[in-house]
């Protein structure tokens, strides 16, 4: 049943931003489609405590419960981050809007981008790993908890990666290539 709520969730999730950003720009209601929009983090609320109520009534930890935890942490981290590029790409595609903001290709810009990256994702993963040691404790020493520290690993190797990314960009700054055409007149 968990896993079946993560993934009504998530279609829920993707439901609520195409109507939230149908109010904002084909019906010309911008409180309305924001109001809907921020109605989106109860979908996260409402898997928090239908996973704790199954826990609560002696369901075995297994992975859906870690899954569970995993999804509410990388929408903390990573939702509001989506949504505004989907509403920046849908005012631009459809409704004359500006481009969106291409993200830097060299140099420490892209350094600092990438760091920004790295700190929604290791946000999304700190946030589900706090909540995988709060399932931990809830469920307490005499329950089965190998799959949510099996998701816990994982999270540290999600911070891991972004980390080691990160950290390339800054040692190893990508270089524009030589040929490339600047915004720097000639002298």
């Amino acid at each position: 049943m968990i896993a079946l709520l993560v993934v009504l969730c998530e279609v829920a999730f993707w439901v609520l931003l195409a109507a939230g950003l149908a109010l904002r720009y084909v019906a010309r209601k911008p409180r309305l489609g924001a109001a809907v929009l921020l109605c989106e983090p109860l979908l996260e609320v409402v898997l928090l405590v239908v996973t704790a109520i199954d826990l609560k009534n002696g369901a075995e930890p297994d992975w859906k419960h870690g899954l569970a935890a995993v999804y509410i942490g990388f929408t903390v981290g990573l939702g509001h981050h989506t949504v505004k590029k989907v509403d920046a790409w849908v005012a631009h595609r459809w409704f004359g809007g500006p481009a969106p903001a291409k993200p830097p290709k060299y140099g420490m810009a892209r350094a600092v981008h990438e760091w920004r990256t790295a700190a929604r994702w290791i946000l999304a993963a700190v946030v589900a790993a706090g909540l995988l040691q709060a399932a931990i404790w809830y469920v307490g020493s005499g329950g089965e908890i190998s799959s949510l520290r099996n998701w816990q690993q994982k999270m540290g190797l999600v911070i891991s990666i972004n980390l080691i990314i990160a950290g390339g960009y800054t040692v190893w700054p990508k270089q524009a290539p030589k040929d490339a055409v600047t915004d720097r007149e000639p002298a």
